[in-house]
């Protein structure tokens, strides 16, 4: 097996800070070698640089053992490197053929042939087994469905080494298989794949050799089979990880109450059909199904960011139905949103100001003229930073410059800090690594041990059956079952989120 990417002493500085530094890194012909580490350890930085993202400080990179030093994307593509990015670079309102070959259109007489594209994206995703409809919108593609469009034109491209960041974040149990499977086939076939993520049971699944970065540098690198999901998890943090805290005792009286909800136009099959839970006080809730089936608009309903047709949602017995979410915000309800981009932060705002919002309204934090008072808040913001190891040059820079992981990590930060009554917890640990899920799985056991109501929606099933007490389990719009924190077994909850059902 020879050498297809050699990156030798590669160094990447910003001013003073070393985002990479002095690393050493190697890809075989037909290897799958994942790229490991906490958030802000170096990774994508790293990957960048070979994609001709950015251009290494110092170091060499060789391709086929030949140096290159690469300053744009084009240049890496023409050497044979393509590279799957975590948010997807898709036209939505284009067809999934459209998406692949654009900027390699077949033509004929100087026109797009269109007919052509059609059946040289059926042939390709046919020799790599992967289903696609190539006429499909991209916009009404599912988020697995779009991963393998990605796969697809960077393998149309030509790309015999192909660098997929962070690519099972947002996909389902089902899906993630998939890909693991497609992966495995397109290394058979030849081709190398690079995989930044920090999930380890996924990893020890599909890779060959692991790279483990932490604060930019090396800190081991194994064979898959000379290795442990503990020590490569060591590896990342420095120390060994404790263990999930002991749950308190609880018998608290019912605090939010969603009886009969129905959500969905007039006319048109409900997203949300008839749908009743109960949380109580000192209980963690957990919500699994797969992505679509109706949690968005459970969690959008409770929060009233959407109406609702019929049905009531009650905190301690009263109707929140006519409040406004700034109102149902004030009666004790916080929100770290499923997606944090779209409903977390205001990109082009600080650290600072993305911290401060919900706590505009707090007396203890506001001037005798209503203005904030930030001297009085910077403090608090500072407490978060280092409880969460939250990686920021400073409180002024802008929040979209920070990693997904560390954006993640403030907004749980800010929502656990409102110490509210009850707490919708979205996807809290997506994107962030091992350490960080660690600090987030302690802070929700810590607010469910004080007394906290918790509604827990993940599409990771781990965390799911590690944080909740009881689980329900959401599919088409309705609850088609609920298991206690004894009965719920993996097998089940797949089971009921794929529409079956569950014998006693």
């Amino acid at each position: 097996m020879s050498e297809r990417i050699l990156m030798k002493n590669v160094t990447k500085k910003y001013g003073d800070f070393y985002a990479n530094n002095e690393i050493t890194f190697s890809l075989q012909d037909a290897e799958i070698h994942a790229i490991i580490g906490e958030n802000g350890a170096g990774k994508t930085t790293l990957m960048r640089i070979l994609y001709g993202l950015e251009e290494q400080t110092s170091g060499s990179l060789y391709v086929n053992g030949k140096p290159v030093r690469f300053s744009s994307p084009t240049e890496a593509i023409k050497r044979g490197i393509g590279m799957v990015h975590q948010h997807f670079m898709l036209f939505p309102h284009l067809t999934v053929a459209e998406n692949i070959v654009i900027g390699h259109e077949p033509s004929s007489a100087g026109l797009f042939n269109r007919k052509k594209a059609v059946s040289q994206v059926k042939e390709l995703a046919a020799s790599y087994k992967m289903t696609i409809d190539p006429t499909k919108k991209v916009k009404h593609c599912s988020v697995g469905e779009q991963q393998r469009i990605e796969i697809l034109k960077v393998l149309y491209q030509g790309a015999e080494t192909i660098i997929l960041d962070e690519p099972t974040a947002v996909l389902t149990p089902h899906e993630v298989k998939g890909l693991m499977d497609t992966l495995k086939l397109l290394a058979t076939s030849g081709k190398s794949i690079i995989i930044i993520t920090h999930k380890l049971k996924e990893v020890m699944a599909c890779a060959n050799r692991i790279t483990v970065l932490r604060n930019g540098e090396v800190t081991g690198s194994r064979h898959v089979d000379e290795t442990s999901e503990d020590e490569l998890a060591t590896l990342m943090v420095g120390r060994d990880l404790k263990e999930v805290p002991p749950r308190a005792a609880q018998n608290g009286a019912t605090h939010l109450e969603v009886k009969n909800v129905v959500v969905g136009e007039k006319g048109e099959k409900p997203t949300l059909h008839h749908v009743s839970l109960q949380v109580k006080q000192g209980e963690i809730v957990g919500i699994a199904g797969v992505s679509g089936n109706g949690q968005s608009e459970l969690i959008q309903a409770i929060t009233g960011l959407i109406p609702i047709e019929s049905g009531d949602v009650t905190m301690d017995g009263e109707s929140v139905n006519e409040l406004t979410v700034y109102e149902r915000r004030q009666k004790g309800i916080s929100h770290i949103p499923e997606d944090r981009y779209q409903w977390g932060i205001a990109k082009s705002a600080s650290v600072a100001e993305n911290a401060l919002m919900g706590y505009q309204y707090i007396d203890a934090y506001q001037s005798v003229r209503g203005v904030i008072n930030r001297r009085r808040f910077r403090p608090l913001v500072t407490k978060w930073i280092e409880q969460f190891a939250i990686k920021t040059n400073s409180l002024q820079q802008q929040i979209d410059q920070l990693s997904g992981g560390n954006i993640q990590k403030l907004v749980v930060a800010r929502e656990l800090g409102h110490e509210s009554s009850f707490l919708i917890a979205a996807e809290p640990t997506r994107g962030v690594d091992i350490g960080a899920m660690e600090r987030i799985h302690e802070a929700l056991i810590e607010r469910r041990n004080e007394g906290a109501s918790i509604l827990l929606v993940s599409s990771e099933l781990s965390e799911i059956r590690t944080l909740s007490d009881r689980i329900v389990v959401m599919f088409e719009g309705k609850i088609v079952g609920e298991l206690s924190r004894d009965e719920a077994t993996e097998e089940k909850i797949s089971i009921l989120m794929a529409g079956g059902t569950v014998h006693a």
